[in-house]
């Protein structure tokens, strides 16, 4: 990106529209400009060729469109894509990272599927025990044009099928931007994407999650990993704030019955969650919301002494959560060997690095 210059990747269209009458332009040229970034996906403000030489030049003069290529891409066995982004606007933000910061990014193909893994924070606050971003410790919130630039300049957007914000950081925790992001995401006049087609994780953060299923349409995704209180805040400190039981209660005041979907994710430590106790503690909790459960392979980190759950543990439990009403699934571990996998994302080094 241009330095010194703002981009205009995460402005919507009322806000292009306005930016061009405080320069003096036409309101429509808003519109136009819109439709170059968010439709044809151009790169530079002078592909905006139904802009005028003169106004492409005052735009240019001040604005970029914002595009940030990867600069490093890490390739799976399995297919796994991983990226390293590099995150420098400051647009739009209120708490702008630092220049010199990046993010990694997954993108997921799956047969005629294909997921992309956004982050929306440097590093994440919420420190949960089995997480390598959270080691990391927090370093700054991505702007709406980081989030949406992950997208924008993804080598395969155009095998996109879905987005999950499951990446580095804690959505609620940058709730403004990310909201931003998804509004773009399925605007008309933005992507246009289905919000059915878009989930985003959190832990459960007080005030912060009842503004996202109030404002937000997508997808939402909790971090469970245990149905017990004492138990979970051990493994995720965010469970002192807002205990398991408080979030379930938040869920059931909004219907997951039709489109929109409400899941849990849930790593597997052999021994300590996948006992006949938590499978029954997990049915008792969830009772009479619509829901699923997706059990995930623990990946470990360096310097956590939690145990895998094996095969057989892990459908012992899935198949006792389905047999009580809980549709549950194992979820396929994808990119393990390249450190994609959930829970691994960090880019503790590779910021201090010069690129």
């Amino acid at each position: 990106m241009a330095e010194g210059k703002k981009a205009l990747i995460g402005m919507t269209t009322a806000e292009l529209r306005k930016l061009c009458q405080d320069m003096g332009m036409p309101a429509y040229t808003g519109g136009q400009i819109a439709s170059w970034i968010y439709q044809r996906h151009v790169k530079s403000i002078d592909e905006m060729t139904n802009l005028s030489k003169q106004n492409r030049e005052r735009l240019a003069a001040e604005y970029c469109v914002g595009v940030m290529e990867p600069l490093d891409c890490q390739r799976s066995k399995d297919g796994t894509i991983k990226y390293l982004f590099p995150v420098r606007c400051s647009n739009v933000a209120t708490s702008p990272t630092a220049p010199g910061m990046f993010v990694e990014t997954v993108f997921i193909p799956d047969q005629d599927r294909g997921t992309i893994c956004v982050s929306c924070q440097v590093g994440c606050k919420m420190n949960c025990l089995f997480c390598q971003t959270g080691k990391q410790g927090f370093e700054g919130n991505l702007t709406t044009a980081d989030i949406l630039n992950q997208v924008y300049s993804l080598p395969e957007r155009n095998r996109l099928t879905n987005i999950v914000f499951m990446g580095q950081g804690e959505p609620m925790d940058n709730l403004d931007n990310v909201l931003r992001a998804t509004q773009i995401l399925t605007a008309p006049d933005g992507y246009a994407w289905s919000p059915k087609r878009i989930t985003v994780s959190s832990v459960g953060v007080r005030t912060k999650l009842k503004r996202f299923l109030d404002e937000s349409l997508c997808h939402i995704a909790i971090s469970m990993h245990s149905p017990i209180h004492e138990q979970r805040r051990q493994l995720m400190p965010a469970e002192q704030a807002m205990p398991i039981a408080d979030v379930v209660a938040l869920l059931r005041q909004y219907d997951f019955t039709h489109q929109r979907r409400c899941s849990f994710e849930y790593i597997c430590f052999g021994g300590l969650n996948d006992t006949p106790l938590h499978a029954r503690e997990i049915v008792k909790l969830v009772e009479g919301l619509e829901c699923r459960v997706n059990l995930i392979r623990f990946h470990p980190i360096p310097g956590v002494n939690l145990p895998g759950a094996d095969e057989k543990r892990m459908e012992s439990l899935r198949d006792y959560l389905t047999a009580h009403g809980v549709f549950t699934t194992i979820r396929a571990s994808r990119g393990q060997d390249i450190f994609a996998a959930c829970g691994l994302l960090t880019t503790a080094r590779q910021h201090q690095e010069p690129y």
